[in-house]
């Protein structure tokens, strides 16, 4: 089976659902920002740091290319990389991405919560945090729009709710 590609927000769960989907159907399970920070020894935020936006890049566009020759795998790209020049091409030549949709409030609440370990957000309070996500998902929902398919991922708060929306997402993508 071809790669599928987990793509939408930061919060949205693309890595809660690509390690449960992953685990339940018995496929490999890749998050794109850690095999990054694994090959690099250091965070996504040293490299920004140390290399600039620029390296980061073309390390993101790496290892989309080798993952993309993978077979049997669930992929989680970050946020931000379907907005990339030419990345939403090689997902769609390649297998298929899914957006994972959240609304805003959902969003909003999962961030919150998890801010201080996002460099983008860690210094935003409440009303900033929302402010961000609303203008920022706004800019990237022309890229994740272009997916081959969307997913709802509001229902991951707890085990069942995990557990429900795995198995939604195995028989929508997997079990054909």
């Amino acid at each position: 089976m071809h790669p599928i590609y987990l793509i939408g927000y930061m919060g949205c769960g693309k890595t809660t659902l690509g390690h449960a989907v992953a685990h339940a159907a018995s496929m490999q399970f890749v998050d794109l920002d850690q095999l990054i920070e694994q090959e690099q020894g250091m965070t996504i935020s040293e490299i920004f740091a140390q290399h600039g936006e620029e390296t980061f890049r073309r390390l993101e566009r790496e290892a989309l290319t080798r993952v993309s020759t993978l077979s049997d795998v669930i992929i989680a790209t970050g946020g931000g990389t379907p907005c990339r020049e030419g990345m939403m091409e090689l997902m769609l030549a390649t297998g298929t991405p899914v957006y994972l949709e959240t609304d805003i409030d959902r969003l909003h609440s999962r961030l919150a919560v998890a801010r201080a370990t996002r460099p983008l957000i860690a210094r935003l309070n409440d009303d900033e945090l929302r402010e961000f996500i609303t203008a920022s998902l706004s800019e990237r929902l022309p890229h994740y729009t272009r997916a081959a398919a969307r997913f709802d991922s509001t229902m991951l708060e707890d085990e069942q709710q995990i557990a429900a929306t795995t198995q939604r997402f195995i028989n929508q993508f997997i079990i054909k």
